[in-house]
């Protein structure tokens, strides 16, 4: 049986972005499946006792900023550690990613929401503009008109509601979250630990 990964994704995390290509990478060498999952993290936090960015406290925001550039210093990805459209409203491209994810298929979800997070860290994209994720979608094959359309029915963000409070029930809290069965690996810097993981069950 193939292995599964279940990816809990911000759509404005540069961690998630940080991790976006090697996730894709590990998932396609160990033959496993991953779905992702563009829940509300604003809600996830509420309810898991985190804390949004602009609450921490002036040491954590700082050692953030620390953290982004040596990551962004060893992994040789040019984010902007201050892009100018941080935070993004990612309603709609969170939306229009759970309405690929389920009606073509995870690989067009994951591509369109790795495509948004590059255009938003690397690129000074504004993705909670619609004709940016217009743009975005045509770039990665899709008719962006249609699924714009689509991603504005209701029941998508009825999805992203339900499927947050599944998220929290399962124990996720910050993004990324991988999760394998019922280990939980927070953050990028554990996809050492995924790797691990999944070579263990391929074993």
């Amino acid at each position: 049986m193939a292995q599964h990964i279940d990816y809990y994704a911000s759509l404005n995390s540069p961690w998630t972005h940080l991790g976006a290509a090697r996730i894709e990478a590990l998932a396609a060498q160990h033959k496993a499946t991953l779905r992702i999952w563009p829940v509300d993290f604003g809600t996830v936090f509420a309810g898991s006792g985190g804390l949004p960015l602009p609450k921490r406290s002036p040491q954590r925001q700082a050692y953030r900023m620390q953290e982004l550039a040596r990551w962004r210093d060893h992994l040789g990805l040019p984010i902007n550690l201050e892009p100018r459209h941080f935070p993004a409203n990612e309603l709609s491209a969170a939306c229009c990613a759970i309405a690929l994810r389920e009606t073509q298929g995870d690989a067009a979800a994951i591509r369109f929401a790795h495509r948004v997070l590059k255009a938003l860290w690397e690129e000074e994209r504004d993705t909670g503009d619609p004709a940016t994720l217009a743009a975005l979608l045509t770039e990665v094959g899709q008719d962006s008109q249609e699924v714009l359309r689509l991603g504005a029915e209701a029941r998508w963000a009825e999805r992203r509601a339900a499927d947050t409070q599944a998220a929290l029930a399962r124990g996720v809290f910050g993004a990324p979250c991988y999760v394998i069965g019922e280990d939980i690996f927070w953050g990028q810097d554990r996809l050492e630990f995924v790797e691990k993981r999944l070579g263990r069950t391929a074993a």
